[in-house]
């Protein structure tokens, strides 16, 4: 007998009603490393046939949640990726800090006049062109997150022009001789649409990490660009360390030599609105996994 009958909600395959409820003791009863029960005994506990367990074991292989070893079961995976939130923020620079092969898949490219929201950040006129890229990147084969790029012009035709992945940073960095640096993020977390959760595979039902980020040039103090980043909370951790904030004469006032307007909680942006958590501004110390 079944010591957990796992029952098909309307709507459901039983395998991914299954898929689910191991995603949920995963998360609260197993660390990174341990092995699972054999799937004969998880099928019996749950009261399902082998080939309902496998399908859901298979799709939690495909989030990157577990791994089949040969000849000793499966295995939780821990998260691919301690993630630095600090001015240096660079994904593929934090990949190759935490020995891990990236790549960039680029999904859309193209010109946008950028509504009230990208262009208060960005310290332009509501209706000026920006660029809008929209990438999604990889460790390894696993996806770990989406990135929604809106640069100023002219860097934003160079982008659309010849950028084609990898680090968005040392292309400017290449083409223009720019060097930027993040000053503030606000993260939130936030159910995903369902598009960013097929694109991240994972389900629909877990947060993602969203972080808005506006990247300045380091010499001028101009922003370039701001993006708007969705995580998979199941492959990265965040890490925020915090500086003193400045001390301002009045509330609201903007920081000195600054370019373009604060990160709004309230404000609206593309793609959507997004409600944010906390404000972390982040000193430049990157922390390698250990």
């Amino acid at each position: 007998m079944a010591e957990i009958a796992v029952v098909r909600g309307a709507g459901t395959t039983l395998w991914a009603h299954l898929a689910e409820r191991l995603r949920r003791e995963i998360a609260e009863r197993y660390e990174t490393g341990d092995l699972l029960p054999s799937e004969a005994s998880l099928a019996a506990r749950f009261g399902v046939n082998r080939l309902t367990l496998r399908r859901a074991i298979d799709e939690l292989v495909a989030e990157g949640l577990v791994r089949r070893e040969h000849g000793r079961g499966v295995r939780v995976l821990g998260p691919d990726l301690i993630y630095a939130i600090d001015p240096a923020t660079r994904f593929t620079l934090r990949l190759e800090e935490a020995g891990l092969e990236g790549h960039t898949r680029i999904l859309a490219a193209g010109p946008i006049a950028a509504e009230s929201g990208v262009a208060r950040r960005l310290g332009v006129a509501p209706g000026r062109p920006v660029a809008r890229v929209e990438t999604l990147r990889f460790a390894a084969d696993t996806p770990l997150c989406l990135v929604t790029h809106f640069v100023v012009m002219p860097e934003g035709e160079t982008v659309l022009a010849g950028y084609r992945g990898g680090s968005l940073h040392a292309f400017l960095a290449e083409r223009h001789g720019l060097t930027l640096e993040r000053r503030t993020s606000l993260v939130t977390a936030r159910l995903p649409s369902p598009e960013d959760a097929r694109l991240l595979r994972m389900p629909a039902t877990r947060p993602v990490l969203r972080v808005k980020g506006a990247n300045l040039c380091a010499r001028s103090g101009r922003v370039v660009e701001y993006c708007l980043t969705r995580f998979r909370s199941d492959r990265i951790e965040l890490l925020v360390e915090s500086a003193p904030r400045p001390t301002r004469k009045a509330r609201g006032a903007p920081e000195p030599g600054a370019a373009a307007a604060p990160l709004s909680p309230s404000g609206s942006e593309q793609p959507g609105e997004t409600p944010c958590d906390f404000e972390a501004c982040s000193s430049p110390r990157p922390r390698p996994r250990s």
